[in-house]
């Protein structure tokens, strides 16, 4: 059996790839899904492991079985790239790393450590022991979060959150979460989203981008959540309309931002802005270049699982996380 993995994230578990797989495997490293050698190496591949699966990927591939994402998101893969009998597969471990993310961004966010460690660069003691009239932060404690999307990444920040005493609050698109065995104050489905930010001080964004989710996050949802309201995005960057974004923090419509998903992403330098508008040069939002789960414990948990895919596969066992065969592509948790 041959594997094609072009995934740069997994480079750091090639050891782990080369001891777990059944006897016979060959494997083919690439750093990237566009990496020029993929499309000779997939010639004859059995397995692509990577991205971004194109339909010429796929013409190329003679004998391919199955698509392997590194992650939970499939929105990047064509599904010409599936050949007659092949499926797509995916894999998360990640919540636990955006878990973390969440809860370390509304701290610094609420306790205004990001203004504060600015202020203190310039010589400025941001505090209201030294600065009169600065109002003392709040903690997590008693703060009511909003869940938009309440699949795996949602329910671990929860989790995590409710350890900090904050109360919650379930937003998902059937509306189907049980709220007592969450211990969440209430559940609702989407038409229920007025209502939660009307009474939220933070809303955690984890859900998958559709064309029902695409800019559900406009101006009203964010003056509904007000001028002390966080708003946390580790979904994707368009369920939030960017201008309306933008406007709200600007003026402090909302107190402020973690956004970990964008509206543009680099080239293959690693360079460019994430928006067309000066998030930038805000002082009261968290930039970070979808990095959320990107964690070796994350990696770790999604190598092995890609592994043993693998091997199933190779065993003629049938394949687990199965998202897409054809035309079928059900919705999952967002994550890189």
């Amino acid at each position: 059996m041959k594997i094609v993995i072009a995934d740069p994230n997994l480079f750091a578990h090639r050891p782990a790839f080369e001891r777990g797989l059944a006897p016979g495997a060959v494997i083919s490293w690439h750093r990237s899904w566009d990496d020029p050698g993929v499309l000779p190496a997939l010639e004859d591949a059995d397995v692509f492991v990577g991205p971004r699966p194109t339909k010429a990927m796929g013409a190329a591939a003679n004998r391919l079985r199955l698509i392997h994402t590194a992650g939970a998101g499939f929105d990047g893969i064509e599904s010409e790239a599936l050949r007659p009998g092949a499926v797509c597969a995916n894999t998360f471990h990640h919540e636990g790393s955006v878990a973390e993310y969440v809860a370390s961004v509304l701290v610094a966010l609420r306790r205004d450590f990001i203004v504060q460690d600015a202020a203190l660069r310039d010589g400025n003691w941001h505090s209201g022991v030294y600065c009169r009239g600065l109002r003392q932060p709040k903690t997590l404690r008693g703060a009511v979060v909003t869940f938009l999307g309440f699949g795996h990444i949602g329910a671990a920040s929860w989790k995590l959150l409710q350890s900090f005493g904050a109360e919650g609050v379930a937003i998902t698109r059937s509306g189907s979460v049980d709220a007592k065995a969450h211990g969440l104050r209430w559940a609702g489905s989407n038409e229920h989203l007025p209502k939660a930010l009307t009474e939220s001080d933070v809303l955690v964004i984890s859900t998958p981008l559709t064309p029902e989710t695409t800019g559900i996050i406009g101006a009203a949802q964010l003056e509904a959540l007000g001028p002390e309201g966080l708003v946390v995005n580790v979904a994707r960057g368009p369920v939030v309309q960017e201008e309306a974004l933008y406007a709200a923090l600007e003026r402090h419509g909302i107190a402020g931002a973690a956004i970990d998903v964008w509206y543009r992403y680099p080239a293959a330098d690693g360079r460019g802005k994430p928006s067309t508008l000066p998030f930038e040069s805000l002082d009261n939002v968290v930039m970070t270049p979808h990095s959320s789960a990107v964690t070796e414990e994350t990696f770790r948990g999604r190598s092995q699982e890609i592994i043993e895919n693998i091997n199933r596969l190779a065993a003629g066992r049938p394949v687990r996380n199965v998202v897409m065969a054809g035309s079928i592509r059900p919705a999952v948790d967002p994550a890189p």
